[in-house]
């Protein structure tokens, strides 16, 4: 018998782009949809149908107001009173629209995406809160970061909001974490159990083989022929420690280009300005392309081709990913299912979550060794060597980190929190 069609609906601060959080609630949308449920959407920015959208400005962690407040509360240990009343202001403008959003839409679940983990917009993770007091409407907290991972928030004047919603401890709430480490930490600090389930890929579905549209991004890249395109697959933060896959392409000794593909996000332009000065010094051609770079195909105003991610994987020779830590890895993920071969540092998440299950990588720890260097021009110069690895990648994406899997523990998720039919 074919499940009851609920109304769910996600909130975080923006669904929209290539970040992390805005891809893992587009595969969570798809596959609850593909189950027979109607989704809906509030953020401070939406890449969704506006009929199904709900957008509020000071949901953004970009939009003005919220960011004075966080700059006062973040980054010293006193705030002036004028923030708490900002806080307070913020955090009740939100939740009557919260409010309006379940109300409109008629809503049985909400889905939030990182806004009750990581204080990027401290009203809306209260107005969250509060609402889900008052309402005991069953919510699924999808985290994807905590505060204690992030050092800007180490020194902070918000003890108490961060105490009372990054994460709430609330009956109707299940939280879900994306690795083991981060459900023993949640456990730890907080009390609370959580359900794990890891980012997927489409795994079942192979990715389409590049075509003549994809094909034409290395012309855009003015690649001449026999050049490698080492392709870093992240935003332009200093945990992703891009430096190394910089040093990288100098130590190769082969004609490439170094293309990143996303931009800088939330966290400020000085680490992208050093990054093309260590470029420059090394002589290493570096590419920021996130201007031509989003989800999906489309246009730039001035008249240029966007290339979607799935483009840009598909022309990649090899994806350099040295993040000093992650989450989970979404970016591992993506080289996986596109069948490329990588060179990565082994971050705490992958040697204890993932590496276990038997991947092929070209790893390294704290630094690039002359091993590690090697083995990545091996792989440039032998197809036959990249394809073995790729093709066993694959294989064990499938098994571990497919729709299915998703799928299943969705399933049981949602029994949990609305009972079964």
């Amino acid at each position: 018998m074919k499940a009851k069609q609920r109304r769910i609906g996600f909130v975080a601060t923006r669904l929209a782009g290539t970040d992390g959080v805005s891809l893992e609630a587009r595969k969570w949308s798809r596959v609850l949809a593909e189950m027979g449920h109607a989704c809906f959407y509030f953020a401070g920015e939406s890449e969704w149908p506006r009929e199904r959208s709900y957008v509020v400005p000071e949901a953004h962690f970009t939009h003005p107001a919220i960011q004075e407040t966080q700059a006062d509360l973040f980054g010293d240990y006193i705030r002036s009173p004028e923030t708490s009343q900002a806080v307070q202001r913020l955090k009740d403008h939100m939740k009557g629209h919260l409010r309006e959003f379940v109300r409109l839409f008629d809503l049985e679940l909400l889905i939030v995406e990182n806004a009750l983990s990581l204080p990027m917009n401290v009203p809306l993770g209260l107005a969250l809160t509060e609402l889900i007091a008052e309402t005991s409407l069953p919510t699924i907290a999808h985290h994807h970061d905590f505060t204690w991972e992030r050092e800007r928030f180490a020194v902070n004047a918000a003890a108490d909001y961060l105490h009372a919603a990054f994460p709430p401890t609330l009956p109707s709430i299940r939280h879900v974490v994306i690795n083991s480490f981060a459900g023993s930490q949640l456990a730890l600090r907080t009390g609370a159990s959580s359900t794990l389930i890891p980012n997927v890929l489409d795994f079942e579905s192979p990715p389409p083989a590049s075509d003549e549209y994809a094909a034409g991004l290395r012309s855009v890249l003015s690649m001449r022929s026999g050049e490698h395109l080492l392709l870093q697959p992240t935003r332009i933060v200093p945990r992703k420690r891009i430096q190394l896959a910089i040093e990288l392409a100098r130590r190769l000794d082969l004609a490439c280009k170094l293309v990143v593909s996303h931009g800088s996000g939330d966290e400020g332009t000085a680490y992208q300005a050093y990054l093309r000065s260590f470029a420059d010094m090394l002589g290493v051609q570096m590419i920021f392309a996130s201007d031509i770079v989003a989800y999906d195909r489309g246009w730039t105003l001035d008249g240029r081709r966007i290339y979607s991610l799935a483009d840009v994987y598909r022309q990649a020779d090899l994806v350099t990913y040295p993040s000093r830590v992650e989450g989970f890895g979404n970016a591992f993920l993506e080289t996986v299912y596109y069948r490329r071969p990588i060179v990565m540092s082994a971050y705490e998440i992958f040697k204890t979550d993932i590496q276990p299950k038997g991947f092929k990588v070209i790893a390294f720890t704290d630094f690039l060794t002359d091993a590690c260097v090697a083995h990545s021009r091996a792989v440039l110069q032998d197809p036959a060597l990249a394809g073995e690895m790729t093709e066993h990648n694959y294989e064990l994406g499938r098994r571990y980190y497919s729709w299915s899997v998703l799928e299943n523990r969705l399933i049981a998720l949602l029994n949990e929190c609305l009972g079964l039919d």
